[in-house]
């Protein structure tokens, strides 16, 4: 297989500027919920940014290990150039070697550093073993005699990865070393850290260290505390030889554990499991942008390391556990995501079998006819203030069921299934039921948030929507129909007729209540708070992309041509039309101004699903202009986190990408339609 290899621009209107490069960021991830990530250039802009994010049981979760790692290489004739930085509290950019910086490239979907300076050139490489708290750093003498001396300053400031990054450490740090092993330790709040070195002439210096003005910009600009400490133990040093690599390990594993491998082992392991996920894909998504969103799919796929009680469930009847991490670097797993995700995450990449691990493990937290709205970090505590996640739910498994033919799964879950529906028709938590007036299903409580559009800032709950939103009415028909064909096929015959007698209701009243003229489309919300509203949102392209249609063949023209002129851009669909009083045109400043922007136009890239399934349904014979609604990703793939695909992005031109820098259902239904396109 040839290496699969995105080379990045780093320069800018001809030249490199720092701005440019300290606008992109790298991500490696280790297949539990932990990472390595930062800016092209070293400085760490997010508390998020850092080397080693090792993911542990509660209550711990994800916690910073190993912030940042300053280098100076050393050649020949004793010139030196200092590599990387960071930036200050008076907002001094302290960034070295980025005019020495010739090329950042994305190789497997692991990123590669390339340093070209007195007639040398160096290469740094950085990855994960798979399911290990473990980064391998690794420096390689490209071309030029040797020995270039290396020198690796790591800084630490042990905290979970979500606290502030002004955060107090509580006790001091304490370096042990025997034998080339080293091991920094703050008591039992946290991991022990273990640090080692491979390479020649290599020690370590002790040099101990304190900063106190690193800035995180981006924690600034967003409006939490953006001025945090790091503390070094010393240096680093080896040679780089010709040929020969110097490794630098940071791990949480134990020393068994970690040096069971040697790097290059592990190194050649991951590319080796690297190739087998673009060859077990969809045959559309085995080169090029396809085979990129393999890889960056495959990052949110991961054992559930916090919740050991889900491995431990799993295992007692022979299975495993898995889950989805919704986006890096602050989200857990959710619901709603996992399951709007799995088709695409697990099923176009051909790995059946974690797709149904993750319908198993979701199935097994159902709660009062509901499934978990996401998990919190740390605690791993399920929280179930969600009316689609469950909804969700059936149509995931649809979509598994018919790509694996496993009734198994089905028959286990078809109990759970007929609890929903009897939850849901009775009613459950936060509002949830069927209004018996119509058929319809209501949502709604004080002070929550409970469809997709769940932006809540204090006791502010910014999209209420509380009343018959109209995907999630969408998506009930599109379960009520899945059960009753379910249990039809299993003889269910009396308890199918009740599913079909609330599915037809249903129908009946949403083509006879939702249709709104002056809009040339459907309601978003019934009988809400303020009566129905009328506000053009991407939501009713629900109505038509499922499964099971709800909305009547004869509107689905004039629904999406609404969508189409009105919310479709290059990256997505905007979540509010332009003209509406409480349109935002960018997402931008502090929490509140944020969240104020979330769901009132700004773009969300997973949108492109459900409209590229509308769209071929609407237009089967037009096959090309699906492909075509597809195009804006390619470029974005070199924009803001190399080789994935953002959260959001500003409802205007340029679409500047915004949130989370990789998120699993934009990766997911991009993956999910690009299969499709042939």
């Amino acid at each position: 297989m040839e290496p699969l290899v995105r080379s990045v621009p780093l320069k800018k209107n001809g030249k490199v500027e720092l701005e440019h490069l300290i606008e992109k960021e790298w991500l490696v991830t280790n297949g539990l919920g932990g990472y390595a990530c930062g800016t092209l250039v070293g400085a760490a802009t997010r508390r998020y940014h850092g080397m080693l994010i090792a993911a542990h049981p509660k209550p711990l979760g994800r916690v910073m290990m190993l912030n940042h790692l300053f280098e100076t290489f050393r050649f020949p004739d004793w010139s030196s150039v200092a590599v990387g930085g960071s930036e200050k509290a008076d907002r001094t950019l302290d960034i070295q070697g980025a005019d020495i910086l010739a090329e950042f490239r994305m190789e497997m979907g692991l990123p590669v550093w390339r340093y070209e300076s007195r007639g040398h050139v160096i290469e740094r490489r950085i990855f994960m073993p798979h399911n290990r708290n473990t980064v391998h750093i690794v420096y390689r003498l490209m071309h030029g005699a040797g020995p270039v001396r290396l020198k690796l300053r790591p800084s630490l400031h042990f905290r979970g990865h979500d606290d502030h990054v002004s955060a107090k450490q509580e006790k001091p740090y304490c370096l042990q070393a025997v034998n080339g092993r080293y091991e920094v330790s703050v008591g039992d709040q946290f991991p022990t850290l273990r640090l080692r070195i491979d390479g020649k002439e290599n020690a370590l210096t002790l040099d101990g260290m304190t900063r106190s003005d690193v800035l995180y910009r981006i924690e600034e600009s967003r409006g939490y505390e953006g001025v945090g400490v790091q503390w070094s133990p010393g240096f680093f040093r080896a040679d780089l030889k010709p040929g020969e690599d110097v490794v630098l390990t940071a791990s949480t594993e134990t020393w068994d554990r970690l040096l069971a491998m040697s790097p290059r082992e592990a190194q050649e392991g991951e590319l080796a499991r690297r190739q087998r996920l673009i060859a077990a894909a969809a045959p559309t998504c085995r080169n090029g942008f396809g085979a990129e969103l393999v890889l960056a799919a495959d990052q949110f796929i991961i054992l559930p390391a916090s919740r050991a009680e889900d491995t431990a469930r799993a295992h007692a009847s022979g299975d495993e556990a898995r889950t989805v991490i919704a986006g890096y670097h602050w989200f857990t797993d959710w619901g709603r995501d996992t399951m709007i995700s799995l088709e695409g995450l697990t099923l176009t990449t051909g790995r059946h079998a974690e797709g149904g691990y993750i319908l198993r493990t979701f199935g097994a937290h159902v709660k009062d006819g509901l499934i978990p709205n996401f998990f919190t970090e740390g605690e791993s505590v399920a929280v179930y203030h969600t009316a689609d996640a469950t909804m969700w739910f059936f149509h995931a498994l649809s979509r598994y069921v018919a790509a694996t033919g496993d009734r198994t799964t089905l028959l286990a879950l078809l109990p759970t299934l007929r609890d929903i529906f009897d939850w849901h028709m009775k009613g459950t938590h936060y509002g949830i039921r069927v209004d018996p007036n119509d058929g319809l299903l209501t949502q709604g409580a004080e002070g929550y948030q409970l469809t997709w559009m769940d932006a809540k800032v204090g006791d502010w709950v910014v999209t209420p929507r509380r009343g018959k939103a109209v995907e999630i009415n969408a998506l009930w028909y599109n379960a009520l129909r899945l059960l009753e064909q379910w249990l039809r096929e299993e003889k269910a015959i009396s308890k199918a007729d009740e599913v079909k007698a609330a599915a037809e209701r249903a129908f009946r009243s949403f083509n006879e209540r939702f249709w709104c003229e002056p809009e040339k489309g459907l309601y978003d919300v019934l009988d809400g708070e303020k009566g129905n509203d009328s506000a053009c949102r991407p939501n009713q392209i629900f109505a038509i992309s499922l499964t099971n249609p709800i909305l009547e063949p004869s509107r689905w023209k004039q629904v999406v041509e609404t969508v189409r002129t009105r919310l479709l851009t290059p990256v997505g669909l905007r979540s509010l039309a332009p003209g509406h009083a409480d349109y935002k045109q960018s997402y931008f400043g502090n929490l509140r101004s944020r969240d104020a922007a979330y769901h009132q136009g700004t773009v969300w890239g997973w949108l492109i699903g459900p409209y590229f399934d509308a769209w071929k349904k609407t237009y089967p014979d037009k096959p090309g202009s699906a492909h075509q609604l597809l195009q804006g990703f390619a470029d974005h793939l070199s924009e803001a986190c190399m080789g994935s695909i953002s959260e959001i992005f500003d409802a205007e031109s340029p679409y500047t990408p915004r949130g989370c820098v990789a998120q699993a259902w934009s990766v997911a239904e991009v993956l999910r339609c690009w299969a499709q396109t042939g």
